[in-house]
């Protein structure tokens, strides 16, 4: 197997131009983002969107047919570690979750029709979108256990049930709903996928849940996560995403790019978390001398970088198998970077606000908003414990118990077996001696 790390000059170029104008652009923006409001945000990004279509960056995630560039997953992966420093840079290059992968989604398994009402205008960034499959009474690490229901009634669907974290809920247009069609079927072909507008009769979005990454109540706002209720909401047949009983095959064509992504984001924020504890060691003076000079502040920042790099090699490792081989032949080596990158970032985001101690701790940074986001990183799109065990059950998948009971490398059995295989010559050395 040949990998080469190599970026083409042309793209390199490209990267460039994005992180300058993610640092001088948008960066900026975030620290008066709350008083615009999303309608002032957007004002203020449009300039911003306007250059990064005139570059051909603009929805980069889509096959070019759609708009896209058809980059494949190593460069988008590359790209999205940029974007990753800010939670809104993703929305001045049309590739903000969960827009992005309802695009990929409709893109995919859409129909003509389905396209020309919801994907161009998202696109376009026209619509907003949700994506509706968690539940507060059953395990979102076993979506095989969904209670919500959709029941055919003549030419319809009926969706019964209710969902939470639907983010972004609260702003869409439209969201795609996870449901069970068909509750007697093998678990992986239970349920399906509908588009549902909000303003479907029988759609009441409850709420933006306050969490830990936002915890004042807010209702309407970018990155919030909506609780919803779906009473008896109907649907024509022509509502349904892909094929019935499809929906947990589109999940994980939808998730398992999109793990990546977040990974890649992940080193973006760890990057600027590190970037931070590295200026501090640099001024900050605490018993004779600075905290550069202190063995433990030096450790943190050799650990640091090095984790950063393990993630990032491993992500991009994943995503160059996906886009030689599949997303199925990169499923384990997707699952193996979702928990070793969400530590990192955790870790290194940790290290910087203890070397920042009450500044760090304070709002005066980013510092303590980037720790409650890194939190969030090891439950989303599936928690830690899964992964680890889905990589862990491929593995041992590739052994087996030996027939004899024997461990394979126990040495008084290779020693015998040795000596058998070898006999004539140990013969010869003894006589020797």
């Amino acid at each position: 197997m040949s990998w080469d790390f190599q970026t083409e000059p042309e793209f390199q170029e490209q990267l460039d131009w994005m992180a300058e104008l993610v640092r001088e652009e948008i960066w900026p923006l975030e620290a008066i983002w709350p008083e615009l409001g999303l309608e002032g945000l957007m004002r203020a990004l449009a300039p911003v969107q306007e250059r990064v279509r005139e570059r051909g960056l603009w929805a980069a995630h889509l096959p070019p047919e759609l708009g896209g560039q058809g980059m494949g997953q190593v460069r988008l992966g590359l790209m999205h570690e940029i974007l990753g420093t800010s939670p809104i840079a993703p929305l001045a290059f049309g590739n903000a979750a969960p827009d992005s992968g309802n695009s990929e989604l409709l893109a995919m398994a859409g129909s003509d029709e389905q396209k020309d009402r919801w994907l161009h205008p998202l696109l376009a960034g026209d619509l907003r979108s949700a994506f509706s499959m968690t539940e507060p009474h059953t395990p979102g690490s076993d979506p095989t256990q969904l209670a919500t229901r959709a029941e055919r009634d003549g030419e319809d669907w009926v969706i019964q049930g209710r969902k939470w974290f639907s983010s972004n809920a609260s702003i869409a247009d439209f969201l795609i709903v996870m449901a069970v069609t068909n509750p007697e079927a093998r678990a992986s072909q239970r349920a399906s996928m509908f588009i549902v507008p909000t303003d479907a009769p029988g759609v009441e979005i409850l709420r933006d849940v306050p969490t830990m990454e936002h915890p004042n109540e807010q209702f309407g706002a970018y990155g919030g996560h909506a609780e919803i209720a779906y009473e008896s909401v109907r649907v024509p047949a022509e509502a349904l995403l892909g094929g019935e009983g499809e929906g947990f095959i589109l999940a994980q064509h939808r998730l398992v790019p999109g793990r990546i992504h977040h990974c890649m984001r992940w080193l973006g924020v760890a990057r600027r978390a590190f970037d931070m504890m590295c200026e501090r060691a640099t001024y900050r003076h605490a018993h004779g001398s600075l905290l550069a000079q202190k063995q433990t502040v030096q450790n943190w920042i050799a650990d640091s970088a090095a984790e950063m790099q393990a993630a990032r090699l491993m992500t991009l490792h994943a995503a160059w198998t996906m886009d030689t081989q599949g997303a199925s032949a990169a499923r384990t080596q997707v699952a193996l970077i979702k928990f070793f990158g969400a530590k990192v970032l955790h870790d290194v985001v940790d290290r910087s606000l203890q070397l920042h101690g009450s500044l760090g701790y304070s709002t005066d940074l980013p510092l303590e908003q980037m720790y409650r986001f890194a939190r969030a990183a090891r439950i989303y799109d599936g928690p830690d414990e899964v992964h680890r065990q889905s990589v862990a059950r491929h593995i041992l998948a590739g052994y087996e118990a030996p027939a004899d009971g024997v461990p394979t490398e126990h040495l008084p059995t290779r020693r015998a077996q040795a000596r058998e295989r070898f006999a004539e010559l140990l013969e010869t050395v003894t006589a020797n001696d």
